[in-house]
């Protein structure tokens, strides 16, 4: 167990990725009074929270309602977190180069999809899945989300004085190497919802 804890936090950490998180709202509340500033962190932080929350609690409910068989969601979802580890170590910079609009951008961008992303959930669903991993196991994922979440939020309220230390650059970099950790462990995912992983025990 301890070790899928260790697996649980680098996934959740990827994909959440409170570096590049801390960049995007670095650059969108640029402009706004410190005041307001933190605010908007809490409130981004709180509603990536109830979002992943959600996920936890009736995430695998409505992929069975839909009929999808988790080991599908696997596959897709081990694919979506490659493409997102690849987002990260390429770069769009869509989010970044996003303008302030009227919107509450502690909803959107930064609540979904900067913090709680497409990747995240995906993984948090996978992470707690009911029929592999018991109750205990799944409370100990969801506090170590939650964690995360809480040093996310405190990246985001230092989020100016770190950039002065470690740059754009530094940041940029961080963010390059989180993405290709991503990539390794989504190819985790698909290889053992392929069950590759068994069949080269069996040979070897």
């Amino acid at each position: 167990m301890f070790e899928k804890y260790i697996q649980d936090t680098l996934i959740i950490w990827t994909t959440i990725d409170p570096i590049g998180t801390m960049a995007i709202f670095a650059a969108l509340t640029a402009k706004l009074p410190a005041a307001e500033r933190r605010r908007t962190a809490i409130k981004a932080i709180a509603y990536a929270a109830a979002v992943l929350l959600s996920a936890i609690v009736i995430g695998q409910l409505v992929l069975n309602t839909m009929g999808i068989r988790l080991i599908s969601f696997q596959l897709g979802g081990g694919v979506i977190l490659f493409l997102f580890g690849l987002q990260m170590i390429f770069g769009t910079g869509s989010l970044q180069s996003r303008e302030e609009s009227e919107h509450d951008i502690a909803v959107f961008p930064l609540a979904i999809p900067a913090t709680a992303t497409p990747g995240a959930i995906l993984a948090i669903i996978l992470l707690t899945d009911n029929h592999i991993y018991p109750i205990s196991a799944q409370i100990v994922t969801a506090i170590i989300m939650l964690v995360i979440l809480a040093i996310t939020l405190l990246l985001l309220l230092l989020a100016e004085r770190v950039i002065k230390i470690i740059g754009i650059g530094g940041a940029s970099i961080l963010t390059r190497v989180m993405g290709m950790i991503l990539v390794a462990l989504s190819v985790e995912f698909v290889m053992n919802a392929l069950g590759i992983e068994k069949w080269i025990e069996v040979v070897s």
